[in-house]
């Protein structure tokens, strides 16, 4: 399945591109999230930085096929290779699921502000319900990245 999001931040394209490589910003994302345990690494590579967010993510609210799979609880592991300020890839395992979403990010001046767009092709291995059981994957990263925006514009603001 394609997913595809696109945000708006009113910062310029290095402002955003400075909290996104900073690992308190990633840690206070996760709180926003209610993830019930978080283990950042953002190593600077070249122009970019390596980001490993190590997630353990509760299942509450699934539904009972998704849970059936996942568990009560969840590991996430969100991989993103940055090669420099204005792209980069991403990478997002659940270690031990058959689920996997892979695909780009990217930083765009717009005007006074700049233009995050992610795109992903997300993929569950389950006969019979994969294109559900992605649908539901795709919906959870994209209220994932409505709590990141809205802590992402709050932190561009100054309050961190």
């Amino acid at each position: 399945m394609r997913y595809s999001r696109e945000l708006a931040y009113d910062a310029a394209p290095e402002e955003v591109f400075a909290m996104l490589a900073d690992a308190a910003f990633r840690e206070k994302v996760g709180a926003a999230q209610d993830v019930v345990s978080i283990d950042v690494t953002l190593t600077p590579a070249g122009a970019g930085f390596t980001l490993v967010s190590d997630q353990v993510q509760n299942t509450a609210g699934l539904p009972a096929i998704a849970k059936k799979i996942a568990g009560d609880t969840t590991q996430a592991v969100i991989r993103e290779e940055w090669t420099d300020p204005s792209s980069g890839t991403i990478e997002i395992t659940a270690p031990g699921k058959p689920t996997k979403a892979t695909g780009t990010i990217r930083l765009s001046a717009s005007g006074a502000g700049t233009t995050y767009v992610q795109e992903l092709d997300v993929v569950v291995k389950v006969p019979l319900v994969a294109g559900k059981l992605e649908k539901l994957m795709a919906d959870n990263i994209d209220a994932g990245l409505t709590t990141e925006h809205a802590v992402g514009v709050a932190w561009l603001k100054g309050e961190r």
